[in-house]
């Protein structure tokens, strides 16, 4: 156990949780699922008494992982933690990528516990499991949160089943197999794969972990905002491209910016929150520039950035509150463009981005392009795995043993 885990050996700051669209209470400490109002729950804190209990000096003086944050987080006993080293994730200077004076950065998610920023949602929603009991549970997933899933419920003797579409790429499937899942593959896509899980539940006996079908996973999500905030010295970027299928990232995010704000943690304005979308599978685009509180199902879906391609996001209320919130914008980009930005950015800064991470990078440059963001803005853009979990161009070139290159 990790120096300053015994802390949590007391009652969290956690009050309850609340149905995100109507407000209703529910109790903690309870195993719950969606809201009476089949909608995701939000757990809440009593942040006067964790902004009496701990101040920024003394967090600074912690590890600098996950738990450094722990006063905002649910778990209450440290031996429920299921942890794989959860580090903190580099802030990386893209000066060469850059569109002016402002300072353009990727916080490079792929350095977590099975190459994605979906070891902190899984992190935490495992842990809440194990500590409220729960011993079997399901999910669909496009690749990389059945890889996190697979890790964190073998780690906490948890048994896990996980469908995926079938053109998920193959490094996820045998990864999510390899670390104890059980795992198929699906014709059709990642809502069909929910499907599954969903009439499931009663049959098998798991627990629906689907994305935000859990309170949990946004809490994990959230430690990206609290640790932004930190790296930052409390004062945020003017704005934060985030790609976005289900979600829970930028509805996590901004979460912890107002629960930051609201204990006076913070310096300056809040960021502007852009949700990034493939052309391809773009429905939280739609809703938004047509105005709507909730998204269609997007027909036909498809894309290169496998992890964004969500044609039916339950979160989609939520998502479209925090952008509108933030005064941000949601964003398409076509697959042209993201292959195109991940080859820029791995040629002109050796960074090598994911499809969802380059499709951030597409989106700041039209964003520049049409005037959405100003050249002189300080804008972060999220990597959320690592690139080498996919498809990469093909290298044909090959040189014989005595022959020269010029030969």
């Amino acid at each position: 156990m990790r120096e300053g885990m015994e802390i949590l050996e007391r009652p969290t700051f956690v009050t309850h949780l609340e149905c995100g669209l109507s407000g209703e209470r529910y109790a903690c400490d309870r195993v719950h699922g969606l809201s009476r109002l089949a909608k995701p729950l939000l757990v809440r804190y009593d942040l006067n008494g964790l902004r009496d209990a701990v101040d920024r000096n003394t967090m600074a003086q912690r590890p600098a992982d996950l738990w450094r944050y722990r006063e905002f987080l649910p778990v209450r006993h440290a031996e429920n933690i299921v942890s794989l080293g959860e580090c903190r994730t580099p802030l990386i200077r893209m000066s060469r990528l850059r569109a002016g004076s402002g300072e353009l950065v990727v916080k490079d998610e792929s350095r977590l516990p099975t190459g994605s920023f979906k070891a902190r949602g899984l992190c935490l929603a495992v842990s809440m499991a194990k500590e409220l009991g729960i011993r079997r549970v399901a999910m669909p997933t496009n690749g990389n949160a059945g890889a996190a899933l697979a890790a964190y419920a073998s780690r906490a003797g948890i048994e896990s089943y996980v469908f995926c579409p079938a053109d998920t790429p193959e490094i996820n499937v045998r990864e999510i197999a390899a670390q104890g899942a059980h795992v198929w593959r699906v014709n059709g896509l990642i809502h069909d794969c929910g499907r599954i899980v969903g009439a499931g539940k009663e049959a098998e006996g798991w627990f629906d972990f689907s994305t935000l079908k859990e309170p949990y996973r946004i809490e994990g999500k959230k430690t990206m905002g609290l640790e932004l905030a930190d790296q930052c010295g409390w004062s945020l970027p003017d704005a934060i491209f985030y790609p976005t299928g289900g979600g829970t990232g930028l509805i996590g995010m901004w979460k912890a910016f107002q629960e930051l704000d609201a204990i006076g943690w913070l310096e300056g304005k809040l960021p502007r929150m852009v949700a990034v979308q493939a052309s391809g599978c773009a429905p939280i685009v739609k809703a938004f520039e047509e105005g709507s509180e909730q998204a269609e199902l997007w027909p036909s879906a498809h894309t290169v950035a496998f992890g964004i391609r969500v044609p039916a996001a339950i979160g989609d209320f939520l998502i479209l509150r925090a952008v509108r919130e933030s005064n941000g914008f949601a964003i398409a980009v076509d697959d042209a463009s993201i292959l195109a930005a991940r080859d820029e950015a791995a040629r002109r800064e050796g960074l090598l981005l994911c499809p969802e991470g380059a499709a951030t990078y597409a989106a700041y440059r039209r964003a520049i392009a049409d005037g959405r963001v100003r050249s002189s803005e300080n804008v972060v853009l999220f990597n959320c795995a690592s690139g080498l979990k996919y498809d990469l161009p093909p290298m044909p070139r090959t040189l014989d043993p005595g022959r020269t290159i010029g030969d």
